[in-house]
């Protein structure tokens, strides 16, 4: 078996584009939550608030060409890719292309507006509106498949279209590729554009947050005043590779992942259930050989949902005890299929920073949640060698991640 590491990685988030912003956003307890007021036209949409990356347009030496069969989300996830290989030294290596880089990149959906052009043939019965890149842009590989082709990239194509684990799931089974020697090189993560429809998914279930006067007061995960989830949009991407390959071509490593845990609960499509969960973090540790006493850091899913906040919470206690917690969702809103990639890149910058930031909003924790060190009000000034980043997903999909300090 082969020791996978991390030699480059990129976030696109609304708190930020780049490490050094969105680490100023996060010591300042500074959220990207806003009030969207296209979402006005919508009727029997409680919700109006949501997570936009405002800043980002495509990139002006992207051609016409290379992005038409790009929805706003691949867009996004192409470019984390190419900062990222830049990152790792891979942008212009030959060796990307010979088959030995793959693709595991993820997304709940493809782009909803493509999704829409299908929808208004449904229902006027005309397939005017539709083109020829309507479907590429909305199939669920959208994003892996457009990447490999921008990039040129021959290994496998791993499509993790699993709602909020479809990050974290692309990371993990791309780890589990190399780990395995299917692959030397992949690229992972997981992308998301924000769109009404995805907020509608969770307002129809009573799970959004209607603080709508006050965007910088939500979400709040864990806090006895939460009332709901928001949703947002990025991209995240990390450049995974055998040790070997890593230290043969000097490159500078950033983490290790040493241990994923998935598994589903097999009993609600939507009800989170704090057993499997629990499994599903015992799964990492022993993938990685490690016990519970070696966790510095949790990277909370953290919704900001009544019954998904106390199971998480449960399972995590149940597993590591009382750990210091926090969750990045308060800071961007939920970004759904880019929040894995994007909590795992956030939680290995801070953990070879010797900081973990607050949850946003969190003022006091909800009795019903699990006893567990929250972060709150300001950073945490910690040293630790290893993190575990967890999520969870609608079907009862369960995942946890742990990244290891490299030293």
């Amino acid at each position: 078996m082969k020791r996978v590491v991390i030699t480059g990685m990129s976030a696109i988030s609304p708190i930020g584009q780049d490490w050094d912003t969105i680490a100023a956003n996060l010591r300042a307890l500074t959220t990207g939550i806003r009030y969207i007021e296209s979402w006005d036209k919508y009727e029997g949409l409680n919700t109006r608030l949501g997570g936009p990356v405002d800043d980002f347009e495509k990139p002006s030496h992207y051609t016409r060409k290379a992005v038409r069969s790009m929805g706003r989300m691949s867009v996004m996830a192409t470019r984390a890719t190419e900062l990222a290989l830049q990152q790792a030294g891979l942008l212009d290596d030959p060796c990307i292309q010979d088959g030995r880089m793959g693709v595991a990149v993820g997304s709940s959906s493809g782009t909803p507006d493509a999704i829409g052009e299908f929808g208004q043939m449904l229902f006027n019965h005309s397939v005017n509106g539709l083109n020829a890149t309507s479907y590429v842009r909305m199939m669920p590989h959208t994003a892996p498949v457009n990447i490999g082709v921008f990039f040129g990239l021959k290994g496998r194509i791993i499509t993790t279209s699993s709602a909020c684990t479809s990050g974290s799931q692309g990371i993990g089974y791309a780890y589990e590729a190399i780990k395995y020697g299917h692959q030397k090189m992949m690229v992972a993560g997981g992308c998301e554009e924000l769109s009404a429809t995805q907020a509608a998914v969770f307002d129809t279930l009573f799970a959004t947050s209607t603080n709508n006067a006050n965007p910088d007061l939500a979400p709040r995960p864990f806090d006895q005043d939460r009332d709901g989830l928001v949703i947002g949009e990025g991209a995240g991407i990390v450049i995974l590779e055998t040790l070997e390959s890593a230290l043969e071509r000097g490159a500078t490593i950033l983490a290790e992942i040493v241990g994923f845990g998935t598994n589903s609960d097999g009993a609600h499509i939507t009800q989170p259930n704090a057993t499997t969960m629990q499994v599903a973090m015992e799964m990492s540790l022993r993938d990685a050989g490690l016990t519970p006493a070696d966790i510095g850091y949790v990277s909370a899913h953290g919704t900001a949902t009544d019954r998904g906040d106390v199971a998480e919470s449960q399972a995590t206690f149940q597993v590591l005890g009382k750990k210091p917690i926090s969750s990045f969702k308060s800071f961007t809103g939920h970004t759904l299929g880019a929040c894995g990639a994007l909590e795992a890149i956030v939680s290995i910058h801070m953990m070879n920073e010797g900081w973990f930031h607050a949850t946003a909003n969190l003022t006091h924790p909800d009795s019903d949640c699990a006893d567990l060190d929250y972060i709150m009000g300001q950073p945490r000034h910690l040293e630790t060698d290893h993190v575990m980043s967890n999520n969870f997903a609608f079907g009862g999909i369960n995942t946890s991640l742990i990244l290891k300090r490299w030293r």
